[in-house]
């Protein structure tokens, strides 16, 4: 009996932000997993070690979480004035999928030193120290996404002092800035595909609920935590813990996506797991995060709570984050009723692991909101580096 042999693939296993995942350039990916289709996804899913009926991700890459199941695959900019094109894969643990419907906010962090590193960019834009500017091109939502890299004695800085909550060591940091973040190619051709800041969205067989439903960043679907019988300080084994309230969300999750435009039948929303996410918002009150550390109602503006591949996630999105400080900076939106109203430029809000603050700069044009770019900072550092191995089998019939 003949066995095929295991392929051997260049790739870096990255953190950026709160996720991690295995990056690879295309050039050096097999040539039929270099265009997008079932190839591609097949050998992503064997990396990773999907679809994983046991959850753990053992034969893989994967982490067995939302945030570890993530793929990334950079090239040479095909668009003018950006750097490097960057496209995202967020790997099902559980079911045979791959889906490329939205960006990873974490892993944009990841992006800039890997193209310093592989020489992506021209040495003569790479600082011996100082500040390396990225123009990414963000292609599964057709955005660029600005990256300042720290560098030191002409490479990439990683070690430092930042500390981001959610991650348990510092690092360097690096500055994102999210340029004209508002989705405007899905849904209803907005910020707000509904037209509306607010809307009464009617889930059978849960409920009636306020939402804030906006196209920033990702598609995000806001609620009140209290509507929903919750506080907003919860940690992730309150909600993942519990079937009844995840199959709620889920419900509440497609019929969002309906109401956005981004599935036509609630019957789609599987084969959507990445967009649109769920997200909780309360006012501030004084509890503990996942880490041990206690946390004041003074010390945030608001609470955030989000789900993301059906669970909560232990931090945030950077994806969301973009969209909270988006619906943040707009006056009448259940992000910025729960940060107490009125216009700001930034907001520090509470998630699971700790706080994190964001920025955004929103405006009104005849009436419509735009954003003009969100910022964060985030850190990122290379886990290993080598050649990940794959059977050879792994895209028969692709």
């Amino acid at each position: 009996m003949n066995h095929a042999p295991q392929l051997r693939i260049p790739a870096v296993y990255m953190r950026g932000g709160t996720s991690k995942g295995v990056f690879f350039q295309l050039d050096d990916l097999p040539e039929a997993a270099r265009v997008p289709g079932p190839a591609r996804d097949a050998l992503l899913m064997r990396v990773i070690g999907s679809p994983d009926p046991y959850g753990k991700h053992t034969d893989g890459m994967g982490g067995a979480t939302s945030s570890t199941s993530k793929c990334v695959i950079i090239s040479k900019s095909s668009k003018p004035d950006h750097d490097v094109d960057y496209l995202y894969g967020q790997v099902s643990i559980d079911t045979a999928f791959v889906d490329w419907s939205g960006n990873c906010g974490n892993l944009s962090s990841a992006v800039g030193p890997f193209a310093i590193a592989h020489d992506l960019i021209d040495a003569g834009r790479v600082p011996d120290s100082g500040s390396c500017t990225v123009r990414i091109w963000q292609a599964n939502i057709g955005k660029t996404i600005v990256s300042h890299v720290p560098v030191t004695n002409g490479e990439v800085q990683e070690t430092g002092d930042f500390e981001l909550d959610g991650v348990t060591f510092p690092a360097a940091e690096i500055q994102l800035e999210f340029i004209d973040p508002s989705d405007d190619g899905e849904g209803g051709g907005s910020m707000f595909p509904t037209g509306n800041l607010v809307d009464t969205l009617d889930v059978p067989g849960v409920g009636t609920f306020d939402a804030t439903m906006i196209n920033a960043g990702i598609p995000t679907i806001f609620l009140r935590a209290a509507d929903l019988g919750y506080t907003g300080a919860e940690l992730q084994g309150a909600i993942n813990e519990d079937k009844a309230a995840l199959a709620k969300f889920e419900a509440i999750r497609a019929a969002g996506a309906v109401r956005m435009g981004l599935i036509g039948d609630v019957t789609e929303a599987a084969k959507r797991q990445h967009t649109p996410k769920v997200a909780l918002v309360a006012p501030p009150v004084e509890h503990v995060t996942s880490s041990g550390k206690a946390l004041g109602a003074g010390d945030v503006d608001l609470l955030v709570r989000a789900l993301s591949m059906g669970k909560l996630h232990h931090a945030m999105m950077g994806t969301a984050s973009v969209a909270i400080a988006t619906a943040a900076a707009i006056p009448g939106t259940l992000v910025s009723e729960a940060a107490g109203g009125g216009e700001r430029t930034e907001v520090v809000f509470g998630h699971p692991s700790g706080t994190l603050r964001v920025g955004a700069e929103a405006r009104q044009v005849g009436g419509q909101w735009t954003v003009t770019k969100a910022i964060m900072s985030r850190s990122a550092r290379v886990l290993m580096e080598g050649q990940v191995r794959v059977p050879a089998d792994a895209m028969q019939g692709h």
